[in-house]
């Protein structure tokens, strides 16, 4: 009896190398455009498409059903085996030499967590910066159709609470291509809107779809050394929104465009989110008007795009936030903590997961007062059941955990507490920039290659919600 179907896993895995190909044909164009060398992408893209059509043409005729064993090894080795191709061009070009440094930037980019060992990003092709972006875009495209399609309908992972606990509940189309479909086309349109404003607001092209696939994907990644901090306010206000909105469950946005406004003013985990950005943009807005000195308009626009940055997981900067009060950057690595909504391109706990956390906390309180009361805990008007609450705990609990042995495996390699923590739990979380010497004015360079190894880790494994990669490490993984 088959333990895993390896044709399943591997057909798959050839429409991944095949995709991974044609995006990197992409950027060619790009390269003739800026008169740049464009040889690291017709090898990297020859590379992934032969590779691909020989998985695919072995595989062919396949007709066996995907189960579950083989849906959570297809999307741990699919994130791994595009970011083994996507390191490509960075090594062929030698624009990022060394494989560690340059596997590192490609899971970096990815994930959508947006960490970058690069010491001087604008030393670099802008062909290049261009493919290190849409990594990004890739990325997060990626993790929609997985968390809102895949991930629920073969349960991988904590996702099947999800039809309790979100919006998953709520079927856009009753075919899951059309529901595909209409992602993409929310994911591309606000993607092309984005550009658009930016380019109105003075922005170049290029540095406006740079910087189009890093908001919309939250990734964080720029085509500039200084990140956003070098642009103009209106353009910092842009990139602004479109990281809220990115950080917002993709179904909300359906909603929105439907008109069914009922629908979102149900959904608990929006206001919760909102509630989030809002009481933190204004607690740190009022910390800086108050210690640093600056005019209440810098105060605000300075912290909430920090805020909201950090909460949707983004990671692009407009000020050092490491050069704020104590309080303040504290309060900043405690949002790390967060997450953005299900349903997004954002990484972290979630909001529905804390949600319901401190809805647990709320009823255990008021049972100890009134011990005969019934009562339930529910999430945008379903129940959410004893086993599910369980599950949430139990996620949480395992992401604290994953947090502290990162950090301490990162403390053996040599790197300090302070940076160990936040490196640890901006990689997990998909956020980028940490504490420590890799806080936004900083990189990951001058980490050991141990060090790097491990974030690689925690990149992938805070990715895909923990338990899709660590499954792979059971015994029982591997039985019949």
């Amino acid at each position: 009896m088959k333990i895993i179907n390896l044709n399943i896993v591997f057909n798959l895995l050839s429409r991944v190398l095949l995709l991974s190909g044609i995006f990197l044909i992409s950027c060619i164009p790009v390269a003739i455009y800026f008169n740049e060398d464009y040889n690291s992408f017709i090898i990297s893209s020859a590379i992934s498409l032969v590779s691909g059509l020989i998985f695919y043409f072995i595989t062919k005729g396949n007709r066996d059903e995907l189960k579950q064993k083989e849906a959570y090894l297809t999307v741990s080795l699919s994130w791994f085996l595009i970011s083994l191709i996507g390191s490509l061009p960075y090594l062929i070009s030698k624009s990022i030499p060394d494989f560690t440094n340059a596997l590192f930037e490609s899971v970096s980019g990815f994930t959508t967590t947006g960490s970058s060992i690069l010491m001087n990003i604008e030393a670099l092709p802008k062909s290049i910066l261009f493919w290190r972006s849409l990594t990004h875009w890739i990325g997060g495209l990626g993790i929609i159709v997985l968390v809102i399609i895949i991930m629920p309908s073969l349960k991988i992972g904590s996702y099947q609470l999800f039809t309790s606990e979100s919006s998953f509940r709520e079927k856009i189309h009753p075919r899951m291509r059309a529901v595909g479909s209409r992602l993409l086309l929310i994911y591309l349109s606000l993607t092309l809107v984005q550009v658009i404003l930016m380019w109105l607001g003075g922005m170049n092209l290029y540095e406006s779809l740079c910087h189009a696939f890093g908001t919309i994907a939250t990734g964080g990644f720029s085509p500039k050394n200084t990140s956003i901090a070098g642009y103009s306010p209106y353009i910092q206000y842009v990139i602004m929104i479109f990281m809220f909105l990115a950080g917002t469950n993709f179904i909300i946005h359906y909603f929105l465009i439907k008109g069914k406004f009922k629908k979102i003013y149900e959904n608990d985990e929006f206001w919760f989110f909102m509630f989030w950005v809002l009481f933190s943009g204004f607690l740190v807005t009022i910390g800086l008007y108050l210690k640093m000195n600056l005019s209440f308009e810098q105060s605000f626009r300075e912290a909430f795009f920090q805020v909201i940055s950090i909460i949707t997981c983004t990671g692009y900067a407009t000020a050092d936030y490491l050069l704020w009060p104590t309080f303040l950057w504290i309060f900043i690595f405690a949002l790390m903590f967060l997450g953005g909504s299900t349903g997004s391109t954002a990484g972290g706990i979630k909001m529905a997961r804390h949600l319901v956390l401190f809805k647990k906390i709320k009823l255990t309180f008021s049972r100890l007062l009134h011990p005969n009361m019934v009562s339930s805990i529910r999430l945008n008007g379903a129940v959410v059941n004893e086993e599910n609450r369980h599950s949430i705990l139990t996620f949480i609990s395992w992401y604290l955990l994953v947090f502290v042995i990162g950090t301490f495996l990162l403390i053996i390699t040599g790197v300090d507490g302070k940076t160990a923590a936040g490196a640890a739990i901006t990689t997990m979380g998909g956020i980028g920039p940490g504490i420590g010497t890799v806080g936004p004015a900083s990189n990951f360079f001058h980490l050991p290659e141990l060090g790097k190894i491990i974030l690689i880790f925690l990149m992938l494994i805070g990715r895909l919600e923990l338990y899709t990669i660590l499954i792979l490490f059971t015994p029982g993984f591997w039985k019949a």
